[in-house]
């Protein structure tokens, strides 16, 4: 049940969730408190057009990236640890296992690997099966960096983490279960990086912040006119990022609620 309510309850603090129920309160109240309905409309409708702000996003996004950027020159580790929250399942009309943008992570985990940063890599992620039915993230996520030529023998999982503290405290019983000391990279996206790390160093583990999936580039020149004007418009993208930055800020003010930081 705490699952549950993790997942659920955070809905309705992020920007959709929030405006639905501001506009939820409106129909209940439109007959009898006309003006209070019209409040909450306009709350909901402010809400939505600052939400969906690009200049609103990106910055909210950059203030999470930035906080770790990744080290000019990678150092060598015990391991590199791969958090979950990177694969689709192979579920129909799926040919196979497929990644979305976060995807990244399981690229640049590879990638370090082959550069010899490290002789073992360490995929943590499991799967809520009444939210995303299949097998352990873990597992397609090895299947797929095998792929990317990262032999088995060098891979180690957590099937059975459903949130970045358990990814934390399972890699923590991995790393001594196989008598692994002294430094790990931790590969996560730069969103989430600043939480994630806080929570591996609460657990005592010397985790290096080696972020990737970088969603707001330094482009190095200022937007043209046009592209300003575009960004001014309402869009889909600046929402979803303005809800990926809430929901950091919001997860790790309760895990610090709960002492996990």
């Amino acid at each position: 049940m705490f699952l549950f309510l993790s997942k659920l309850l955070p809905l309705f603090f992020y920007p959709l969730g929030l405006s639905c129920l501001c506009l939820g309160i409106a129909a209940f109240t439109f007959w009898r408190r006309p003006r209070f309905a019209a409040g909450a409309v306009a709350l909901a409708l402010s809400i939505l057009l600052l939400a969906s702000n690009t200049f609103l996003a990106r910055g909210l996004v950059r203030s999470l990236e930035r906080q770790f950027l990744p080290p000019a020159a990678v150092p060598r580790a015990e391991a590199i640890v791969v958090l979950g929250g990177c694969t689709r399942s192979r579920l129909s009309p799926r040919p196979w296992i497929e990644i979305p943008e976060s995807g990244d992570r399981l690229l640049y985990g590879a990638k370090l690997y082959r550069e010899g940063r490290a002789p073992r890599l360490i995929l943590t992620g499991g799967r809520i099966e009444w939210q995303r039915p299949g097998e352990a993230e873990s597992m397609d996520m090895a299947e797929l960096i095998e792929t990317m030529g990262v032999p088995r023998s060098a891979i180690l999982q957590d099937p059975l983490a459903l949130n970045t503290r358990e990814n934390a405290v399972n890699v923590k019983k991995i790393l001594e279960a196989n008598q692994l000391q002294g430094h790990v990279l931790l590969v996560t996206s730069a969103i989430h990086m600043p939480r994630s790390i806080a929570i591996f160093r609460h657990l005592e583990i010397d985790a290096i912040a080696t972020p990737t999936d970088f969603l707001v580039a330094d482009l190095g020149q200022r937007p043209s006119i046009m592209t300003s004007l575009l960004e001014m418009v309402p869009s889909v993208e600046a929402l979803e990022m303005t809800t990926r930055a809430c929901k950091e800020y919001l997860g790790g003010w309760i895990y610090h609620l709960r002492g996990w930081l």
